[in-house]
């Protein structure tokens, strides 16, 4: 026993001091984790034996790092893309806007989806309808009348709102990603869970608007929320 341990301290001078090495870890052999093995560096001569060694495992390990949480974040820009069904050929699908839904309005299930992608409302009034769940992607809404319209998960990127009128709407989940909403109009709107990425929101009118605390800091991101239009949201800054 004494032999062993004058080896183990003409080896390791640390052991001479009193140290005892800790024991090696048992891993269960279901166990696929990927261990990087530093070992014990107690001098010049071990540190030079095995730092090439060592730095090979550790830049493989961050290699593998970083190729998966690129999977991963492609893996979640996938799952936020939508898969939009088909344009709709039913030549009449713009007109049903001036319907809107009849059955489930409050979760957007409906009899048949409101397809009013790239529909023109210039002007309109569509005031108290119902679209939820309707597609309105690259529609054109400007200058038109949706007060107390409800849009309860409606899809609307790209869409045109500029000077619209949206006074007492609910705007419930609504994707306004990259629309446009300049000069809008949003007094007195119930706004949650919605998403404004990209969306210009130059002038849009927020006063009175009820809008959820996490949709607040998420309005406020947003570089073109400037202004009167901001101290309306309640941003901080």
């Amino acid at each position: 026993m004494n032999a062993m341990a004058a080896h183990a301290s003409s080896q390791c001078p640390s052991l001479a001091a009193g140290f005892r090495p800790p024991r090696p870890a048992v891993r269960p052999r279901a166990s696929r984790a990927m261990v990087i093995d530093v070992g014990c560096v107690c001098g010049p001569r071990e540190a030079n034996s095995g730092g090439e060694e060592g730095g090979r495992q550790v830049a493989w390990g961050s290699a593998v790092a970083g190729a998966a949480a690129g999977l991963l974040l492609a893996a979640s820009s996938a799952v936020a893309a939508p898969k939009l069904p088909p344009l709709s050929t039913d030549p009449a699908r713009c007109e049903r806007a001036f319907v809107g839904n009849t059955i489930g309005q409050a979760n957007a299930v409906s009899d048949q989806v409101l397809d009013l992608r790239s529909c023109s409302y210039t002007g309109k009034n569509l005031s108290g309808k119902t679209l939820a769940g309707a597609l309105l992607s690259d529609a054109d809404l400007a200058k038109s009348n949706l007060q107390e319209i409800v849009l309860t998960k409606a899809y609307a990127v790209g869409a045109n709102f500029e000077g619209a009128d949206l006074t007492s709407a609910v705007v419930d989940r609504v994707n306004f990603d990259e629309a446009n909403m300049k000069n809008a109009k949003m007094v007195n709107a119930v706004i949650t869970g919605a998403t404004f990425n990209g969306a210009n929101l130059d002038g849009t009118d927020f006063e009175d608007a009820l809008i959820g605390f996490e949709d607040v800091k998420k309005l406020c991101l947003n570089p073109t929320l400037t202004g009167e239009s901001r101290a309306q949201v309640g941003c901080r800054q």
